[in-house]
């Protein structure tokens, strides 16, 4: 079994082993686990603001399962397609966008916006066909790509420290630090302790070299809220499993073609398309520029980068991300994408597609536990995020080039956007609008490749349009 597992996964090749593998895999699910939870939730909310309880309920049961099975999709195209250590699941604002502003603010059902991420999908899918997404990457100057590491490690931090509780909503100065002195049951502090407690076992483990210290780190956390009220135990572990899957097969399994009949019924296909036209192309460059943004910084900080300085088997890998859009859609969830979390398993070892095989049958696996999944708290998961932010920071700051101006303020545009407007796509954006028009205004056009140029151009028209 481990010769087959070598020769398909090249183990040996990427200086890993079976065992790290198994454990990336686990950290990784464990890091993101949380979808499972957030993401059925998300999509119902726009039944249960119009007061229909009965539709959320029924979509948030559906959606459970739609997740599970899309981020096996997707995770276990990522394995065998690129390779690659990276898990796919509906991504967090994504599923946002087709909750408030697909369903609720443009009235489109639930069968319909599964239409809409599905030509998303499509789209994402000709551009992966044609290599523009790969070009595009290749168009990136050595300094963006390393601010998008940096970046990343900024923002996966930082969406640690809200998770875990620590730092807080604070309508004076935007964001604080959750108040300490209130250890009162339901506090915020009793979370941040929680994840606090987690960083620290992470850290000892890491620097004694434990292997495995994030999952130890996960665990200890989870336990450690049990007496503080932050993890919360399943009354039962029991699931009536035949009725739940009956109803998904017969409300959200291909419901996208329902949605497709009553979406175009009586309107020309030009008609409708013009209308979602821009939800459309939204779509398309979040999930494009998250998923390029979460490969380029990964791999740069792990040095996971070929002899050209470009991400393995990138193609590969951005083929499975358009496919795992197209295969959510049917399944039933918003657009699935590359998670950031994936980070956390790169950092246990995770080098190959064998640790994505290991995430995705966790997440099959998780169609059956669903009360055991809910056991990880935020906070639990918090900390793991906290340490590769950090392993990020420091790997990628000390290869940036702040002594030139045209370089540093878009690199730093890259970083800070991220964190600051919680959104990869936004921090890359901001760095190639910075770098071009920086560069072009002090007389040094040379510098910028057609594709940047072109980029740069269409972002700024983006946020002018707010596209």
């Amino acid at each position: 079994m481990n010769g087959w597992l070598e020769k398909r996964f090249e183990l040996s090749k990427n200086n890993t082993n079976v065992k790290t593998e198994i454990i990336a895999g686990l950290t990784t699910f464990m890091a993101m686990a949380y979808i499972l939870a957030s993401n059925p939730k998300t999509l119902a909310d726009p039944a249960y603001i119009i007061g229909d309880a009965a539709l959320g309920a029924q979509i948030e049961s559906c959606v459970f399962i739609a997740t599970c099975l899309g981020a096996f999709v997707g995770t276990t195209l990522m394995a065998l397609l690129a390779n690659l250590p990276f898990a796919l699941a509906p991504g967090l604002g994504l599923n946002a966008t087709f909750a408030y502003t697909v369903m609720l603010g443009m009235g489109y059902s639930y069968a319909e916006g599964l239409a809409i991420v599905f030509i998303s999908g499509v789209l994402f899918l000709v551009i992966s066909l044609l290599g523009l997404r790969e070009a595009i990457v290749r168009s990136l100057p050595h300094n963006l790509k390393v601010a998008i590491s940096a970046g990343i490690g900024l923002f996966i931090a930082f969406i640690g420290l809200v998770n875990g509780g620590i730092v807080i909503n604070n309508d004076a100065t935007l964001v604080g630090v959750v108040n300490f002195s209130d250890f009162s049951a339901g506090s915020g502090a009793r979370s941040a302790v929680v994840a606090l407690l987690g960083l620290l076992i992470i850290a000892i483990c890491n620097a004694k070299r434990i292997k495995g210290g994030m999952v130890i780190g996960i665990l200890a956390a989870t336990a450690a809220g049990i007496p503080l009220g932050v993890t919360v135990l399943p009354e039962s572990f029991s699931m009536n499993i035949g009725p739940m899957f009956a109803e998904y097969a017969s409300f959200s399994l291909g419901a996208m073609f329902s949605g497709f009949s009553s979406m175009f019924a009586g309107q020309g296909f030009f008609a409708v398309l013009s209308k979602i036209f821009v939800v459309v192309i939204s779509l398309s460059l979040i999930d494009m520029f998250d998923t390029i943004g979460t490969l380029v910084g990964t791999a740069q900080g792990a040095g996971m980068l070929d002899e050209q300085g470009d991400v393995k088997n990138m193609k590969q890998a951005l083929l499975s991300d358009s496919i795992a859009t197209m295969a959510g859609a049917f399944l039933g969830t918003s657009t699935v994408t590359t998670f950031v979390e994936s980070s956390s398993g790169v950092s246990e070892g995770g080098r190959t597609g064998l640790a994505s095989v290991v995430t995705a049958l966790l997440f099959l696996v998780s169609l059956l536990l669903a009360p055991f999944i809910g056991i990880i708290p935020l906070a639990a998961a918090a900390p793991a995020l906290i340490y590769v932010g950090v392993l990020m920071i420091g790997s990628s700051l000390k290869n940036l080039d702040f002594s030139d101006p045209t370089e540093a303020i878009p690199a730093f545009l890259t970083m800070v956007m991220m964190p600051l407007t919680y959104g990869i796509s936004n921090g890359i954006a901001f760095g190639i609008m910075g770098y071009v028009v920086i560069k072009a205004l002090t007389g040094r056009a040379k510098d910028l490749n057609p594709t940047l140029t072109v980029l740069g151009i269409l972002f700024i028209l983006r946020y002018a349009l707010m596209v």
